[in-house]
């Protein structure tokens, strides 16, 4: 028979050391924290990047919902907080959301954190939220680190407007699809890219957005923090010795107002793809609309790579 998963909370004991965190030795008592749901943003390499509040929070609520229970205890140990740790990721997301209701339904405080930065960016906490204000419960945001706001910071490129992609699809076709619509978009891009892919990335960049500028952010706040700007080709050019271990942020600058939005090259292999499974038609259709490049040109490519790809006039 299987075993029943325990209660997310536990009731006060009375014999209970008093909530508290230490800082540099410094023992400072936290009170109980309101029930709720708590957001904790918590640091993405510099555990001195914690806020007092965030540490007060942790130390008072009656669980930590964390991604993985071996990081967050670094962070509370090194502040000597006395937590529960329970696991919440995306692969138990479905089975815990129930217990932190049940939790949150009898009066008790959860606090909801991800393994580095801000919850919610790119980790299973938005059907938490969404499920905890639904049943009518208090949400709270304490806001702190942030990999996306400290790459913003750091890339010295335009700050006015920005979009986060998050992590794009791991296959090569779908990546490079997926950054065609993404050059359209008139914004300093941000987008978080793993060691194993990023020198492919920075390959696929460079093809479709051209000269645009950018920064590489790597390792951000820790020991091995580095930063790299120049244009896409030149950092493109020297991916083949880029350290690949690590986390990283990639930064790109928004479209000049007067650049082809695809290069040359880049429009080919995105009619070559489209000619693969689409009519003509269709395929400078599609085009037209990730490119920015007028129909009559895109159309005229399309004819001539059609007639290399099936033979013929190209029409059909």
């Amino acid at each position: 028979m299987r075993a029943k998963p325990a209660p997310i909370n536990t009731p006060e004991d009375p014999d209970a050391a008093p909530r508290g965190f230490s800082i540099d030795a410094h023992r400072l008592a936290a009170p109980k924290a309101a029930a709720g749901l708590h957001l904790v943003a918590t640091p993405i390499g510099n555990l001195g990047d914690i806020t007092l509040r965030a540490l007060q929070t942790l130390a008072g609520v009656d669980v930590i919902a964390c991604e993985d229970t071996r990081i967050t205890r670094r962070l509370t140990e090194r502040y000597a907080i006395a937590a529960q740790l329970k696991q919440y990721h995306e692969h138990n997301a479905e089975a815990a959301r129930p217990r932190i209701l049940e939790a949150l339904a009898a009066g008790g405080s959860v606090a909801l954190v991800s393994d580095a930065g801000t919850p919610l960016i790119s980790d299973p906490g938005f059907k938490l939220v969404r499920e905890v204000c639904a049943a009518g419960h208090a949400v709270y945001a304490l806001p702190g680190p942030s990999s996306v706001l400290a790459a913003l910071s750091v890339a010295a490129l335009p700050t006015d407007r920005f979009f986060f992609e998050g992590f794009l699809p791991a296959k090569s076709a779908a990546r490079r699809a997926r950054l065609a619509e993404l050059a359209r978009i008139d914004a300093t891009l941000v987008m978080f890219e793993s060691g194993n892919r990023v020198q492919d990335t920075l390959t696929k960049l460079a093809e479709i957005m051209g000269t645009r500028e950018a920064a590489i952010c790597r390792e951000l706040t820790k020991l091995h923090e580095e930063v790299s700007r120049a244009t896409l080709p030149e950092l493109a050019r020297e991916a083949d010795a880029l350290e690949t271990r690590g986390e990283f942020v990639l930064v790109i600058a928004p479209p000049a107002a007067d650049a082809e939005v695809l290069t040359s090259d880049a429009l080919d292999d995105l009619l070559r793809e489209q000619l693969a499974a689409h009519s003509v038609k269709d395929a400078v259709a599609h085009a037209v609309a990730l490119s920015g490049r007028p129909r009559r040109e895109v159309y005229a490519r399309a004819l001539e790579l059609a007639k290399d790809l099936r033979g013929g006039d190209g029409e059909d």
